[in-house]
């Protein structure tokens, strides 16, 4: 079993964090970094490399409670969601879990949330205009589904 990064928190200014890890196991950035806030599971993202084995990272919940010394785990990876089918139709946090009061989908995949976009061609494309039910509207300016309006 590989053995974990584990760091200290050394500074808290409201949702960006310190944390303090050895010099040769500097997570690399966008990690995501596990911290227990008084049996609240926190996750931070590295952010910056700030010098003397330190990184800066943001916290994407509440620092609440949160003191200097909570040791601070890294998980290796980056931030990712729950994607594919189970998934269409659910609202979910940015940290993948569901805010729709049903559980958890049970997907196979979860991608990464800092990713490249798609290409232009495997966007979907659509000819269909949106109707509005204001004439005028749909007359002289039709929307597209799917584009941007405005």
């Amino acid at each position: 079993m590989a053995e974990k990064n584990i760091g200290t928190v050394v500074q808290i200014i409201g949702a960006v964090l310190d944390i303090r890890f050895a010099a040769d196991s500097l997570p690399n950035l966008k990690n995501a970094i596990e911290i227990d806030n008084n049996g609240q599971r926190l996750v931070v993202e590295v952010a910056q490399h700030i010098g003397d084995d330190i990184v800066r990272c943001i916290a994407m919940g509440a620092t609440d409670g949160l003191v200097r010394g909570t040791k601070a785990v890294d998980t290796g990876k980056s931030i990712t969601v729950p994607v594919g089918k189970e998934t269409l139709g659910r609202i979910f946090n940015l940290l993948g879990e569901p805010v729709d009061n049903l559980p958890a989908p049970e997907t196979e995949e979860r991608w990464e949330i800092h990713r490249d976009p798609p290409s232009y061609e495997e966007q979907a494309a659509s000819n269909q205009v949106l109707e509005t039910g204001i004439k005028v509207v749909d007359l002289i300016a039709p929307y597209l589904k799917g584009g941007k309006i405005g």
